[in-house]
């Protein structure tokens, strides 16, 4: 974990480098926010997350998991980091932040091409997640899954990366290769 945070930091930091507004969906304890924010000169972060945790690096209020408490086009970004694969229905998570982001959208999460992607996920999330309460329902999508939600809601990879070096490179060939990406989603033309 140590690792995770500057590491997913520089990686969405290189998505976005302008400076503006982030609202950070399902922030946690708004650590990855907080470093993002540290790297790129003139952004501001506000977190939403349905758990409050004791402490968030960042201002953040809790949410009903469904409708973000903001008027339309509220913030430049937003970003979700390894939350869609949390909620029952990602695409209506989606389908929010396309109307609070006025210029992009961030999504770090992951891809489940086979059974053995499953499970490594499964493990990785338990492992992660459980000990902090957090809602596992493994709802993992394929890359033609995600495509068809950005289509969907008329958004467009701008920048997309599954090259992201969470791990050190002896645990690279089991828990990376394949099943995290980064993209930075805009408006299609």
């Amino acid at each position: 974990m140590s690792r995770r945070v500057p590491v997913l930091a520089d990686n969405i930091a290189r998505q976005i480098a302008e400076p503006g507004s982030l609202l950070d969906v399902g922030c946690g304890d708004g650590g990855v926010s907080a470093a993002v924010v540290q790297r790129v000169a003139g952004l501001q972060a506000q977190g939403i997350d349905v758990l409050a945790r004791r402490r968030c690096a960042i201002p953040m209020q809790t949410y009903d998991g469904r409708r973000f408490p903001f008027a339309d086009r509220s913030f430049d970004f937003v970003l979700f980091t390894d939350v869609l694969h949390h909620t029952p229905d990602p695409l209506a998570l989606l389908r929010e932040a396309r109307r609070v982001a006025r210029r992009g959208i961030l999504i770090k999460d992951h891809l489940c091409e086979s059974r053995w992607d499953d499970r490594v996920l499964r493990v990785m999330d338990w492992v992660g997640n459980r000990p902090h309460g957090i809602v596992l329902p493994y709802n993992y999508w394929s890359g033609r899954q995600w495509r068809a939600a950005w289509t969907e809601l008329g958004l467009a990879p701008v920048q997309y990366s599954t090259r992201l070096d969470l791990y050190p490179a002896v645990f690279r060939p089991l828990f990376e290769t394949g099943l995290h990406f980064l993209v930075r989603l805009e408006p299609a033309c």
